[in-house]
């Protein structure tokens, strides 16, 4: 690593930091193309409510998905998204442990929890995504309203675009209906789940 000194007998030169690179920000339409989610900059996050009390967040770290966007057929595109429920994380080792047995997810023996579309709309920067969620080999059809939050071409020369959605689901829809009744009344795990996901996506070369 260099090392720079002051010379004394001459006037101090002071670089100015580097600009970072330019972000390119891109045409919405020009977002047509097959997509790879960035897990490292993608977040499968999930939220409910415990004890009647509080809220619980977490989310899930291992997951994988593939994209086709048609921007100017919207009804031709697709989704595709499984996620490891082993790699759940709540901030509590013994919840995230009993998340993954057989009370909940049962992860040894349903390895992946999977999305896959079967219809897309779109409606401006507005799109939503209906599809098959299969969760401990029970499959029910999801709809996710996703808002674009933007394309561009990043330092590296990835092109790509983020999308925010939310929805809530009844986990007992997919046979997840352990609980515990409290003895001031109510149950400790709410039944309704609202599923918080926010994807970046790599456009293939």
């Amino acid at each position: 690593m260099a090392i720079f000194r002051r010379n004394k007998s001459k006037a101090a030169h002071v670089a100015a930091p580097s600009a970072a690179p330019a972000v390119a920000v891109l045409e919405r339409d020009s977002i047509t193309g097959d997509y790879v989610v960035d897990a490292s900059h993608s977040r499968m996050g999930f939220s409910a409510r415990h004890a009647m009390v509080t809220t619980v967040r977490g989310q899930f770290s291992d997951f994988e998905g593939t994209a086709h966007v048609d921007a100017e057929d919207p009804s031709a595109s697709s989704v595709s998204i499984a996620i490891r429920p082993a790699s759940i994380s709540t901030g509590s080792a013994d919840r995230d442990g009993h998340l993954v047995s057989a009370d909940f997810f049962d992860a040894e023996n349903h390895p992946a929890l999977t999305f896959t579309s079967t219809s897309v709309e779109r409606d401006g920067s507005e799109w939503t995504i209906t599809g098959d969620l299969t969760i401990k080999g029970v499959t029910r059809s999801v709809t996710i309203p996703f808002e674009e939050t933007g394309t561009a071409v990043d330092p590296f020369g990835n092109t790509r675009v983020g999308f925010e959605g939310a929805t809530t689901i009844n986990r007992k829809d997919w046979d997840l209906s352990w609980n515990a009744a409290l003895e001031t009344g109510g149950v400790l795990v709410s039944e309704k789940i609202k599923l918080e996901l926010d994807i970046s996506a790599i456009k293939n070369a």
